[in-house]
């Protein structure tokens, strides 16, 4: 693990979704819901393992719009319905542990979404592409959440 201040090795992202807290946790939590939103606009998610508990492992393929595959293993470390998801991710291309907060606001659920790096300097050339990315992949959890 770096010293590198938490600023220059994390990713956060954040929205309010007009969705209550256990409809929008369910949302990560369930994979026939997750299968459908997860994953940048033109991507689709195959999941062939996904054990939302301590120490459970999430396997699964997103398949991108150019036909190329990127295999990811996740393991969970924290699960705590209806408020808190923690999950450490393990390959294909970026490691990083994710840290998600779900609080009960005016008009819906805050989603605060922290992916933390070991290093800045892993994060750096990929920085803009996973701003990106989770943003989309926001984009597609409110369209599922507000047209089930």
């Amino acid at each position: 693990m770096s010293n590198d201040p938490p600023d220059e090795r994390e990713v956060r992202t954040t929205r309010v979704v007009a969705a209550p807290r256990e409809r929008v946790f369910a949302a990560w939590t369930d994979p026939a819901s997750l299968a459908r939103w997860w994953g940048p606009k033109g991507f689709t998610s195959t999941f062939h393992r996904f054990e939302p508990q301590p120490d459970g492992i999430w396997e699964f393929t997103m398949h991108g719009p150019d036909d190329r595959a990127f295999r990811n293993t996740c393991i969970f470390t924290r699960v705590e319905p209806p408020g808190y998801l923690e999950f450490d991710h393990l390959k294909e291309m970026h490691f990083y542990k994710a840290m998600v907060r779900f609080t009960e606001v005016v008009g819906g659920t805050e989603v605060d979404w922290t992916m933390r790096f070991d290093a800045a300097e892993e994060l750096a050339p990929i920085r803009g592409f996973i701003q990106q990315a989770n943003e989309e992949n926001m984009d597609r959890l409110e369209a599922l959440l507000l047209h089930p």
